[in-house]
């Protein structure tokens, strides 16, 4: 047989080498690594399985700008992991891929109990009340359906991980390679930064009108969290220039309500010239002489004129006030047979066809935009810091104070949470603050919800002998869950059973009824006193009620629709809502009907001017809706609704009243201006405390 032949190499010859990959190679190589494509898969996956368990959106042009941001995050702690030996990265790997997930988990469930994102101050500031005040329905969320199935889906890269890292891992990454993610991570960052802002649509939502809740909708929640720790470094500048723009084109004024019957009134004032809404403050002057957002907070307030007073000024002035912030309550409460009281007050005093509470930050910014009439530019965090920085000089608490009124703050629930032991012992209320656990368990059973009937009947006698009193009451009453289980659900029940509604809506109504029954007895305790004709009621809401539609996105909330009575496909139609501003001296009156927009920011100007108080009106970004200012309702996402029709900030469209209506390009810049000044200035106003600069402290 023949053997094959064997080829012989020499000692003297050359083995040919394979030549070394180039650095090139190498760079390329690291983006092809197991790690490097999982993790970038990995926060691709929890950026869609979160859009779409929240916004539910189709296909758009921020799918591809998160997408990058996502591939460009997600090289970072593939890079830092690599400096360590293997091992040691498998670990931390595993630890990031934990750590990731939690974000998302978070914001999802604060979306299916609120329908809204909590930037991070508001989650900070209320975590530690959630974890004792909500612990069942913390709980509760986590252990339903969809919770299970969501932080299912969120800890899927790191199970995937787990089982693979050890078959796929590869070889300890080299310079080259890091280079590699380098560059992966700063072209995929700059190119979504460059769609942000090349794109017409995202541009605004990305720089000069920015909002968490935007930014998430549009970018993803890793840029939204990375831009709000980039406005919350801004905001601890204090002193870096507020930025203004020129409001071009002269205001349309607003039609001021007419006149009313004044037979039981405080006699008007027949001249047709009043004294303007202003402070002996020389702001030109503090624009000259002061620095940073000083200067130009002031050099902004000299560009505004300011509100005049009109035939309503003083109406109230002398009167008792009581005010009151209504847990989750909406106009679709009111009913002549269900709740003959609130119809009572809405209909017999000052009447808003229009009113809007934007929600921004839960309770406790509904509560901040009623007190302070600004927005809450810091979230949650807004209340403690802007009252514990002296800035509460304009607060009604603090004005009727200097007019000797006794006044006092009172709340159902837990008198820590949202730390209102502090912020409401600083708002300028004579004898501070009251809640369960500093005096309300005397009046208040412990259940959940707790009753405003109980609130209000057992704290009547503390302020009703005073000569003038300011009060103000945050209820409970009206928080979910919506279900026969809410107390105050199961304590009303017998009277909507039979409502031609679901039963979330039925239980939302019946909880509501105690408000309803707590109101009752006010009314009647100031018409026995003989007083009812020297008190004012206002009362609003903080929110929405968002507790009817768990995990709900726009045009997909069922309960919220059906109580409206149409589909809620925007946030201007889904915070409209309800005020009420009566007193019985107004009972026998011509009804004073505000047809224009307006809003909670509103309510401050409002009853300064009603109340005859001395206060600078350019210092309020709302309007005397009494007045003949022009009516601008805005939110914190910059979306806003004039005479003329509303504008949605995030899609840059504007919906005129009636398809007749031709709106110019130029009116509807002049408004976006407008707003856009108008929340630069609740920014300013809170980022240097410029209220405690310029007015006298208590």
């Amino acid at each position: 047989m023949f053997r094959k032949k064997q080829k012989v190499i020499y000692l003297h010859e050359k083995v040919p080498e394979t030549p070394p990959p180039s650095f090139l190679q190498k760079t390329i190589g690291g983006l092809l690594r197991f790690e490097t494509l999982f993790f970038a898969a990995a926060f691709l996956w929890w950026e869609l399985v979160f859009k779409l368990a929240t916004i539910r959106s189709g296909f758009s042009w921020n799918l591809c700008i998160i997408a990058l941001f996502s591939v460009g995050y997600a090289m970072v702690p593939v890079l830092l992991t690599s400096l360590f030996r293997e091992k040691t990265a498998r670990i931390l790997r595993s630890i990031l891929l934990f750590l990731g997930m939690i974000p998302f988990g978070v914001e999802f469930f604060i979306f299916q109990e609120y329908n809204i994102f909590y930037d991070i101050k508001t989650i900070i500031n209320g975590a530690g009340g959630a974890a004792t005040g909500f612990i069942g329905e913390i709980m509760n969320l986590i252990l339903s359906f969809s919770g299970i199935l969501m932080l299912v889906l969120l800890a899927v890269p790191l199970v995937l991980y787990l089982i693979f890292k050890k078959r796929c891992s590869a070889a300890d990454a080299d310079w080259p390679a890091r280079t590699g993610m380098l560059l992966a991570a700063l072209i995929c960052i700059g190119s979504g930064i460059g769609l942000s802002h090349g794109l017409k649509s995202y541009a605004a939502v990305y720089s000069k009108e920015y909002s968490f809740p935007s930014a998430i909708r549009n970018f993803g929640l890793l840029t939204g969290i990375r831009l709000d720790i980039t406005h919350g470094r801004k905001d601890t500048l204090s002193f870096e220039n507020a930025e203004f723009e020129p409001e071009d084109a002269e205001p349309v004024a607003t039609t001021a309500p007419a006149d009313m019957d004044t037979e039981n009134t405080v006699t008007t004032v027949t001249t047709v010239s009043y004294p303007a809404h202003t402070l002996d403050i020389d702001f030109e002057r503090l624009a000259q002489e002061d620095y940073g957002q000083y200067a130009s907070l002031s050099e902004y307030i000299t560009t505004l004129k300011p509100a005049s007073g009109n035939q309503y000024t003083g109406m109230f002035k002398g009167k008792n006030l009581i005010f009151l912030t209504a847990e989750a309550f909406t106009k679709e409460v009111i009913s002549e047979e269900l709740t003959p009281t609130l119809y009572r007050l809405s209909t017999k005093g000052i009447q808003f066809k229009d009113f809007y509470q934007p929600a921004c930050a839960g309770t406790t910014g509904g509560e901040f935009q009623n007190i302070f009439g600004l927005h809450p530019i810091f979230g949650g965090a807004s209340f403690p810091s802007f009252a514990g920085g002296g800035n509460t000089g304009l607060t009604l608490a603090s004005q009727l104070n200097r007019q000797h009124y006794w006044g006092k703050a009172y709340h159902n629930n837990d008198f820590t949470f949202y730390s209102r032991h502090i912020s409401h012992n600083q708002l300028g209320f004579s004898e501070g603050f009251m809640g369960y656990g500093n005096g309300m368990e005397q009046y208040v059973t412990y259940e959940w919800p707790q009753s405003d009937q109980d609130m209000i009947k057992g704290t009547i006698p503390e302020y009703i002998d005073q000569p003038h009193f300011n009060v103000y009451y945050m209820t409970v009453s009206g928080h979910n869950g919506y279900d026969r289980f809410n107390a105050m659900s199961a304590k009303h029940w017998d009277k909507v059973e039979n409502l031609p509604y679901s039963e979330p809506v039925k239980a939302y109504i019946a909880c509501n009824l105690d408000l309803e029954a707590a109101l009752t007895d006010l009314v009647a305790a100031l018409e026995k006193k003989g007083i009812a004709d020297d008190t004012v009621i206002c009362l609003t809401a903080d929110h929405f009620p968002y507790g009817l539609d768990d995990n709900a996105s726009y045009g997909n909330m069922p309960y919220l629709s059906e109580l409206y009575g149409y589909n809620v496909v925007d946030p201007v139609h889904r915070d409209h809502n309800a005020a009420i501003i009566w007193s019985g001296c107004l009972e026998d009156a011509e009804p004073i009907v505000v047809d224009a927009p307006a809003s909670s920011l509103d309510l401050l100007p409002t009853l300064s001017n009603l109340f005859g108080l001395d206060y600078d009106s350019r210092l309020m970004p709302g309007r005397d809706v009494l007045s003949d200012a022009e009516a601008i309702y805005f939110d914190r996402d910059y979306n806003w609704k004039t005479d003329r029709g509303y504008y949605l900030a995030e899609t840059q469209t504007f919906y005129p009243n009636t398809e007749h209506d031709t709106v110019s390009d130029t009116y509807i810049e002049r408004i976006k201006a407008i707003v856009r000044n108008k929340i630069n200035y609740c920014q300013g106003v809170m980022n240097c405390g410029y209220l405690a600069h310029i007015l006298p402290q208590q």
